[in-house]
């Protein structure tokens, strides 16, 4: 299974949608959003491309109740987890929060395939050792808004946790 890895969308509805319709094309069957939506409006573009998608919130909350109530009439195409979320796809256990400091904490802990957060609009895939002898993937999509850095989101392969950073726009 592929999914695509968005973070820190800050209302940017266009970019977002791009990044999601960039990752269908490419064979991804999910999208997490890794917070930090802001406005929940932000999301419609992005969910008409027709993929489920999974967001947590970050720091900057925007409107969190008219989140919910979007994910409750979405008809499952969006789940709203909260502050962070624990999720079995593609046969992979995998965690999402927005924070990389507690993201690298539930890495160490080896309950994960991979876990995936945002916040520091720094894009990156590392290697992190955990506590059962092995290792997990720490992916920060960076911010699919370019702010601060070049708009990014990544790519996964469930399968072979494979993950890439990509370059959104010109």
């Amino acid at each position: 299974m592929k999914i695509c890895i968005v973070s820190d969308s800050h209302d940017a509805s266009a970019m977002l949608a791009a990044a999601v319709e960039r990752a269908r094309d490419a064979g991804a069957q999910a999208v997490l959003h890794c917070g930090d939506v802001i406005g929940p409006d932000a999301l419609r573009a992005a969910l008409r491309v027709g993929l489920p998608m999974h967001v947590v919130h970050g720091n900057n909350l925007g409107d969190v109740v008219v989140l919910a109530r979007m994910a409750a009439a979405s008809g499952g195409r969006l789940t709203y987890h909260g502050s962070d979320a624990a999720l079995a796809l593609g046969g992979r256990r995998l965690f999402m929060i927005h924070y990389p400091h507690r993201a690298r904490g539930a890495a160490a802990t080896g309950d994960y395939a991979a876990v995936f957060c945002g916040h520091s609009h720094a894009a990156s895939v590392e290697r992190v050792a955990n506590v059962r002898g092995g290792h997990t993937w720490l992916v920060n999509p960076g911010t699919v808004a370019g702010i601060g850095a070049p708009a990014t989101f990544a790519l996964g392969d469930l399968a072979t946790l494979a993950f890439n950073i990509e370059p959104l726009g010109a």
